[in-house]
């Protein structure tokens, strides 16, 4: 977070101790290869093992999705790579390098569509197997699809020479992004049950959408970067707009109608800090912002707005139901914060928005109350949710004062990725799952504010 310039009061009482404690909820993945050595498609310079095989599995699903949905997407047919698949042992010097590289080296940590011969390679020995075993087989195929997004790019006229050509046209960040949403379209239509060989579950999304964040740029980087790939939340947005939308609204992105929310630093201590407020000052900073937002939100709606009391708490709070390490307590309308585990533990983890994300969910909450809203059930979980976006839109609008630092918005991604306690009501029960769902609500506030949130 970026802190206003000018000071603001002390809400809480803060005495953070250097204990730690274990956070649960982590994701588990699972296997996806619903058909066994079934694949046709040939690789070459592969040793035939198994991470290979589910490489080649992968492959022949996804052009078998591209068979069928290039020509609904763009009215002709598909065409294969004329230059076919490369698995790369970057760990043997003496191996033979694929097209784009001077070296096996070369490759080393990485997959990649090589638009002069029409052909993706891979990393099987430092990439395929690193991603399996940190984010499951699903990553492994998100990966994949997301390089033949870059083939149907190449079919669709945008070229390395056209994006030389007309670089505002076809940034690197934007062409991206379309990648992530040509992957997002072939997963869905696995996650239908369309796939002859592989069976991708919406649960274990959350875990293989941890290889696109893997792969975010740098927090600071510029949008307009030559380079620039995308933070966690706009490729993740990217994957879930073609998830949820289909190949042809990945088609019909460009830079006009297409919204990034990286950003550079602007300001040389926000750099300094890595984006990240300590843990007592974001409490202190966010929480008087909090009850300004909401309040501003119950005038518009013909309600009169009474800040919740915050209370620090040594541990979880309990006071009605678990609601996770901050919780609204309808009895006597407090918010209530550990200041001693859990959240300590996820800021320093995670970083200072995921502190923000949960806390904005809670005053959420208590918005519906004042508003007259139910607090418990699906719908008030995904209302607060909803609104904790609408508040991070507002922020993430500001060029001044307290606002968003380059990296916040990623947070904001891990902590509803990884953890349900923004999404669940005020029993502490009716969280929204899988965490891509929480994500998905979460953009409808950013993007759409708070009329989107069932409180008007």
């Amino acid at each position: 977070m970026r802190q206003s310039k000018i000071a603001l009061l002390v809400v809480l009482a803060l005495v953070v101790a250097g204990c730690s404690t274990a956070i649960p909820g982590r994701p588990t993945a699972a296997k996806v290869v619903r058909n066994e050595g079934s694949s046709t498609t040939e690789v070459r310079g592969t040793d035939g093992g198994r991470i290979d095989q589910l490489a080649a599995t992968a492959l022949t699903d996804i052009e078998q999705y591209w068979t069928d949905a290039f020509k609904s997407t763009f009215g002709k047919p598909w065409q294969k790579l004329t230059g076919g698949y490369y698995s790369v042992d970057t760990s043997d010097n003496s191996a033979k390098p694929p097209p784009c590289t001077e070296k096996a080296s070369d490759v080393e940590g990485n997959a990649f569509y090589c638009p002069a011969a029409d052909a993706i390679a891979w990393d099987r020995t430092a990439l395929l197997p690193v991603l399996e075993d940190k984010f499951g087989q699903a990553a492994v195929v998100i990966v994949l699809a997301h390089e033949m997004g870059h083939a149907v790019q190449r079919r669709m006229g945008i070229t390395p020479e056209a994006e030389r050509r007309e670089p505002d046209r076809f940034p690197t960040i934007l062409t991206e992004a379309m990648a992530d949403c040509f992957a997002g379209s072939f997963i869905k239509w696995v996650n239908d049950g369309q796939a002859p060989h592989l069976d991708i579950g919406s649960d274990t999304l959350d875990s293989a959408l941890g290889a696109l964040i893997t792969f975010r740029d740098p927090v600071g980087t510029s949008p307009t970067d030559a380079q620039a790939h995308g933070s966690a939340f706009d490729r993740v947005a990217a994957f879930q707009d073609g998830y949820q939308q289909g190949s042809k609204f990945c088609a019909a992105m460009t830079v006009q109608n297409r919204v990034f929310t990286q950003a550079a630093f602007t300001n040389i201590d926000d750099r300094a800090r890595g984006g990240n407020l300590p843990f007592s000052d974001m409490l202190e900073s966010i929480t008087p912002d909090l009850n300004k937002f909401y309040e501003a939100l119950a005038q518009q709606l013909g309600k009169t707005y009474t800040a919740p009391k915050a209370e620090a708490s040594q541990e979880e709070p309990t006071c009605s139901g678990d609601q996770g390490p901050v919780a609204y307590c309808p009895s006597d309308k407090t918010i209530k914060v550990d200041v001693k585990q859990t959240l300590p533990e996820l800021h320093k983890e995670l970083g200072d928005y995921a502190t923000g994300v949960l806390l904005a969910s809670r005053y959420g909450m208590a918005e519906l109350a004042v508003l007259g809203k139910p607090v418990s059930g699906d719908e008030a979980a995904r209302s607060a949710l909803c609104l904790a976006g609408a508040y991070t839109g507002t922020v993430l609008a500001r060029k001044d004062g307290f606002g968003l630092s380059p990296g916040d918005m990623d947070e904001a991604v891990n902590v509803l990725l990884e953890y349900n306690f923004a999404a669940r009501d005020s029993s502490g029960g009716s969280a929204l799952e899988p965490g891509f769902q929480r994500v998905a609500v979460f953009r409808v506030g950013v993007f759409e504010g708070a009329k989107k949130c069932g409180v008007s």
